[in-house]
């Protein structure tokens, strides 16, 4: 992972299956998810449910456009599976990476035959919000730490 670890791509939609757009820059709200967009949960988003993100090398290895995969935040030059259990930055909003988002037939009824197969284990993350701010195309993204040795000492 180095510094040019990047957002290159935003999109966001208001509704559940519906279309999305292109975005230069959208609001993150702590643990509710990005303003806008159809998986915002004003009273409080389920653990691993307010953000996405995929890689843009598998979108591409998948012969997909940004925003194709439904995840919310494509990224390029960090590997997101090694995310998994970290704390992570992406801009000014920090984040916690809860699991795998793993292709589903919902996407590939949306997209094409096989994509599962494509896309198993590089289909991205699902994320926690920590902290409220703007996330936008450019930023980096970079781990803030292992939440697995966060635990202190007690000695």
């Amino acid at each position: 992972m180095t510094s040019s670890s990047a957002v290159v791509a935003i999109h966001i939609g208001e509704e559940e299956s519906g279309p999305l757009r292109s975005v230069d820059s959208v609001r993150a709200v702590a643990g509710k998810g990005l303003q806008g967009d159809r998986n915002f949960h004003q009273e409080g988003a389920a653990s691993g449910k307010a953000l996405t993100l995929v890689e843009e090398e598998s979108v591409a290895g998948a012969d997909l456009e940004p925003g194709a995969t439904r995840r919310q935040i494509t990224v390029r030059g960090i590997r997101l599976n090694d995310l998994v259990g970290k704390r992570f930055a992406v801009g000014e909003v920090e984040c916690y990476a809860v699991k795998l988002c793993e292709p589903c037939q919902h996407l590939e009824s949306m997209t094409r035959p096989g994509l599962i197969e494509d896309l198993l284990h590089g289909a991205g993350i699902n994320a926690d919000i920590l902290s409220d701010g703007t996330i936008s195309v450019g930023d980096e993204v970079r781990v803030v730490e292992d939440a697995r040795s966060a635990v202190a000492d007690p000695a």
